[in-house]
């Protein structure tokens, strides 16, 4: 059984995203409608751009998958993108040197990765780096975590996000709310936020933001419930679970920090207010009386929720430019506006749930590995009950 993977390949205005998925089990129930309602999740949220108005994110399969089944082949996805006509001869791949100097870009703007990419790979054509970048590739992120949200939803793992807080405005904590109504209201909710007040609020300062050219980040949080005691290890640092959902949380695009459980306020605390104490029941076997380490000990899960929190820099296309310098003539400039969102924290709540997801189910099956699916709800349901009678 091949370790579970996924490479994305495609360009923000290239003619489609194309994500290939290795080491699924086979006879996993596929739905591209479960895939397509995760697109469609991404895609919403207030205070988004003009181009959600033109993308409508619906995913193809291409391999992998038959009769409504995978195969344990490497399954294909493709995400077209509907703007690709206006931009065939700017991303032409053929030589073309009259195409080549249409809208090249030597102005890099601040805060994305345009200069850094240009020296690094050497491009004068700095349009090279940004196509990449670009926080359209989390469309193909959110696909390979659909599928991922598939094998956990098979195992009895749940997943929910939420909008904890969109510049000044913080929402309200609310507590023990079942995944399924976090869910549900989420939905509902223009920013994704459980919180009515605090919704207001962080849509009038996503207006007072947009007036002003500005933009906003904000803080999500994603929760995880079902999951087995003893995913991840403690044996090496590269499979620490809690690490590698950092990793994979950092790696969103405008991500800069996550945190799990009470997560930096353990700094203010002492040790007796911070760690999880031990319980045991005949009917629950070993489990935390409270959760303030946010489901990990020692780069593994302790059966208890996963809670972990993202924080999210305010993106940096703003109408009210920034100053840079152009790398061909060196003298300062004010940097271009591109089409933006004023702020994107609703859809990076989708993103961060699958990109979280995908973490999980790729952890699972190191555990469990199966070639089919039916095996794998057998050994994790075998896993249960031995744990139980520990």
């Amino acid at each position: 059984m091949p370790e579970m993977r996924y490479l994305t390949a495609g360009e923000s205005h290239g003619p489609q995203l194309t994500v290939i998925i290795e080491g699924l089990p086979s006879q996993l129930p596929f739905s591209k409608d479960k895939i397509d309602e995760q697109l469609a999740r991404r895609q919403k949220g207030y205070g988004r751009g003009r181009r959600m108005q033109i993308e409508k994110d619906q995913v193809q399969i291409l391999s992998g998958v038959r009769f409504g089944k995978t195969t344990g082949a490497p399954v294909a996805l493709v995400i077209e993108n509907k703007d690709w006509t206006h931009w065939k001869k700017i991303m032409n791949p053929d030589p073309n040197p009259e195409d080549a100097e249409k809208r090249r870009i030597s102005r890099p703007r601040p805060g994305h990765a345009d200069l850094n990419g240009a020296i690094k790979y050497n491009h004068r054509d700095m349009r090279d780096v940004l196509e990449r970048s670009s926080a359209r590739e989390t469309a193909a992120r959110v696909a390979a975590g659909a599928v991922a949200r598939q094998i956990l939803e098979m195992c009895g793992i749940e997943i929910a996000g939420h909008v904890l807080r969109i510049g000044e405005v913080e929402a309200e904590r609310v507590l023990d709310l079942p995944l399924s109504e976090i869910r549900r209201r989420t939905e509902e909710s223009p920013v994704r936020c459980l919180d009515a007040q605090a919704e207001q609020k962080m849509m009038n300062l996503i207006d007072q933001a947009k007036k002003e050219g500005d933009s906003l980040g904000g803080i999500v949080e994603v929760i995880v419930e079902g999951v087995p005691i003893g995913l991840g290890s403690h044996v090496q640092w590269d499979r620490k679970l809690d690490a590698r959902i950092a990793q994979a949380v950092v790696s969103i695009n405008a991500f800069k920090g996550v945190e799990f459980g009470i997560g930096f306020e353990a700094a203010q605390r002492k040790g007796s207010e911070v760690h999880d104490e031990i319980m045991w029941s005949k009917e629950r076997g070993f489990y935390r009386a409270t959760n303030r380490l946010g489901g990990f000990e020692g780069g593994m899960t302790t059966g208890e929720p996963i809670v972990v929190r993202g924080v999210m820099k305010p993106i940096p296309t703003l109408y009210k430019p920034l100053k840079s310098v152009d790398i061909d003539s060196k003298e300062p400039f004010e940097a271009s506006i591109e089409r933006s969102d004023s702020c994107a924290v609703p859809a990076a709540c989708v993103v961060m749930e699958n990109v979280v997801a995908w973490e999980i189910a790729q952890a699972l099956l190191e555990k469990f590995p199966s070639d089919t699916v039916d095996e794998l709800i057998d050994n994790v349901a075998r896993y249960r009950e031995r744990v139980l009678e520990f």
